[in-house]
C-alpha cells in the first residue's frame, strides 16, 4: 500500500501553493493586485499543483462531493448517506481531497486520506467559516476516529489587508484562531492546530498571511 506524505509535508506544501497564488496573482495584474481579489479558485489549483509535484504524492482531487468523500473514507462504503443524517451534513464539495495512490482495481476502491477546505481573503471571525470548522469535524468521524481512513483535515486560508487598516492582521488572526479553537473544542476527540507563513509585508501595499488549520484526533 502506498505510504501518504507525513502532515508536515503536506502542510508545507500548502502553505507553498498559497504563496505561489500570491506571487502569481501580483504579477499577472502589475503588482497592482493583491490575491484577495482573485477567485478562490486560484488558490486551490496552486495547491493541487503544489502537493502534486511532492515526493510519494497522494492522489488529488478537486471539488470531491461530501457523499464521494464518505463513501472512500467510511468501512461499510454504502453507509454515507446514513452517516450524513446521522451528523447532519449535506451535500455538497470539499475545495481538494487526497487520496491513497495505488493501483487501482476498478472504479470504487478509492481511499481518502486528507480532506481541505480553501478559503481566500479571511480577515475576520465569520459564521461560514465556523460552519466549515465544524464540518471538517464532523467527516472525522469523532464517534470514532478509527472507523475512518479520514487522517485529518485543514482549513486552508489566505489574509491580506492594506497598510492603512486599522486592525491588523497578526490581531485578526489571533481572534479567527480562537473562534476555530472554541468549534473543535466541542469535539472531545479532536484538537486544532495553527500552522502558518507568518504575517509577511509588501511594500506600499500591505501585509499577508498563509495559514492552515489541522484538524486531527486526539493521540
Amino acid at each position: 500500500m502506498f505510504d501518504m506524505p507525513s502532515k508536515e509535508a503536506v502542510v508545507k506544501a500548502v502553505l507553498e501553493g498559497i504563496g505561489a497564488a500570491k506571487e502569481n496573482y501580483l504579477f499577472w495584474t502589475n503588482n497592482r493586485l493583491f490575491l484577495s481579489y482573485g477567485p478562490r479558485k486560484i488558490i486551490t489549483l496552486h495547491i493541487a499543483q503544489a502537493i502534486g509535484k511532492m515526493e510519494n504524492a497522494p492522489e488529488v482531487f478537486i471539488d470531491a462531493t461530501v457523499a464521494d468523500i464518505l463513501r472512500c473514507s467510511l468501512p461499510d462504503r454504502t453507509g454515507y448517506v446514513g452517516y450524513m443524517q446521522e451528523n447532519n451534513l449535506s451535500q455538497g464539495v470539499f475545495s481538494i481531497t487526497l487520496d491513497a495512490r495505488f493501483p487501482h482495481q476498478g472504479d470504487n476502491d478509492s481511499i481518502s486520506k486528507v480532506i481541505i477546505s480553501v478559503k481566500n481573503g479571511v480577515r475576520n471571525v465569520k459564521y461560514e467559516y465556523l460552519k466549515e470548522i465544524e464540518r471538517i469535524c464532523k467527516m472525522l468521524r469523532p464517534s470514532g476516529s478509527a472507523r475512518s481512513t479520514l487522517e485529518y483535515g485543514i482549513f486552508a486560508f489566505y489574509a491580506d489587508l492594506s497598510t492603512d487598516a486599522r486592525k491588523k492582521l497578526p490581531v485578526r488572526i489571533d481572534k479567527i484562531i480562537e473562534s476555530f479553537d472554541e468549534v473543535v473544542g466541542r469535539f472531545e476527540v479532536l484538537q486544532g492546530t495553527f500552522v502558518s507563513s507568518g504575517v509577511q509585508t509588501v511594500e506600499g501595499m500591505g501585509e499577508w498571511c498563509a495559514g492552515c488549520y489541522v484538524i486531527e484526533p486526539r493521540c
